[in-house]
């Protein structure tokens, strides 16, 4: 298998951290560079059908883009650590809180950083402050439904770490770019946010 991959992006290190989780080593890294577009030239698009990374080309020549879904495949072909819940209730709560982590906290991260960032200015037709301070403050918002919830869990979607945890830490590291910290106040989200940096597979692409 192959992994189109670009550590300049954050979702690609969602998949590297549960490649590390699992241990999984047989996987070859393609880097990709998204600052010069390689990544929407005919050749890639051709392989992947979207200017998107990660994307993973199975040996059938199949390719899967999507980080989660990437991670998905890989929890069925390596299944150790379990990261995606081992039955239907535990799956259903790894869902939950991975759309709700994806769609409330890293997608309105990313696209503050983006509209932020100088050297981001390349990935937008136009950065729009009002844009990065609107996600910024949606970001804000979804943080303090995290801490409070954090305040009764160990991790945010089971009693032990998933992909949930994976997403949402993803998604507040990638705001270092502009030197951003969630708000102080939130001591549970810190805890937590501390335990999932102490673990060895979070060191990989930071």
């Amino acid at each position: 298998m192959k992994l189109y991959d670009s550590h300049r992006a954050p979702n690609p290190r969602r998949v590297r951290w549960v490649m590390a989780e699992k241990g999984i080593e047989d996987v070859e890294i393609v880097p990709v560079d998204i600052m010069s577009g390689e990544h929407k030239t005919a050749e890639y698009r051709t392989r992947v059908g979207v200017p998107h990374v990660p994307a993973l080309e199975l040996d059938d020549g199949t390719t899967i883009s999507e980080s989660v879904a990437i991670c998905r495949y890989l929890e069925a072909m390596y299944p150790e650590p379990n990261l995606f819940g081992h039955d239907a209730r535990e799956q259903a709560l790894v869902e939950m809180w991975t759309r709700r982590c994806e769609f409330y906290l890293a997608n309105p991260i990313m696209l503050n950083v983006r509209h932020t960032h100088p050297a981001l200015a390349a990935l937008e037709a136009t950065q729009l402050p009002q844009m990065a301070e609107y996600n910024r403050v949606a970001a804000e918002r979804f943080m303090k439904t995290l801490d409070r919830h954090l305040g009764e869990h160990e991790f945010i979607a089971l009693d032990r770490f998933t992909i949930a945890d994976v997403v949402a830490v993803v998604g507040l590291d990638f705001a270092r770019l502009i030197k951003y910290r969630p708000p102080e106040a939130f001591t549970n989200l810190a805890r937590w946010l501390a335990d999932c940096h102490a673990r060895p597979a979070s060191k990989v692409g930071v």
